[in-house]
């Protein structure tokens, strides 16, 4: 291991860059459309339906397969694998927004609006907070999933971690597959701990209701 990190120190810490930046703006772009997205379906029901299987249609494309497909249209680059990660977080996200704001009490939200609330004040300051739990969890899921298939993103050259394991597999060389691998892992798992820290930051105490 340690002559792993004297030899690929360098290209580890560029290489684990380039996956976390490549994953967090495919992650930031996936919340930006599919909270306010679930949002609005919530006052759709129909539309809902519709739009979610589309969302879980796109989620069943095989990674690799949308890779493909990003080239003819976006070229190779971070750009493509980007705009592919981002297809694959919007289901989760979108799922639990949508699920998340529906089990908010209807009671609940008649009484606010008995207290003057317009639906806008009521979606930002009761009914959001009462489903953060559940939004959290859909963004939770789509962090570890966005940040494990970024490593695919090498085969197009869009960089990261996935570099140093499709080397090591073509190469025959295992440390270069482990030293991919195992700091891929590492920053799912802490990337999970950090969002359930601020989940619990962001999610309303009875106190507070």
């Amino acid at each position: 291991m340690i002559a792993f990190l004297n030899e690929y120190g360098g290209q580890l810490l560029l290489k684990a860059w380039e996956q976390l930046y490549t994953s967090a703006f495919a992650l930031i772009l996936g919340i930006l459309f599919a909270v306010p997205l679930g949002i609005i379906l919530t006052r759709t029901p129909k539309t809902a339906k519709i739009v979610i299987a589309i969302a879980g249609m796109l989620q069943t494309v095989p990674s690799l397969a949308l890779l493909a497909l990003m080239i003819p249209l976006f070229g190779i680059g971070k750009l493509p694998a980007i705009i592919a990660l981002f297809i694959y977080s919007l289901l989760p996200i979108l799922r639990n927004t949508y699920i998340g704001m529906e089990g908010v009490d209807p009671v609940l939200k008649d009484s606010v609006r008995g207290m003057g609330m317009t639906n806008i004040q009521s979606i930002i300051q009761v009914e959001i907070p009462i489903a953060m739990p559940v939004i959290m969890a859909g963004i939770r899921l789509s962090a570890v999933y966005v940040i494990s298939w970024a490593t695919l993103a090498s085969y197009i050259g869009g960089g990261g971690l996935g570099d140093f394991i499709f080397n090591g597999l073509n190469l025959f060389q295992p440390s270069l597959i482990i030293g991919g691998t195992i700091p891929v892992a590492i920053m799912a798992i802490l990337t999970d701990f950090l969002l359930g820290k601020l989940e619990k930051k962001l999610t309303p105490t009875s106190s507070n209701l």
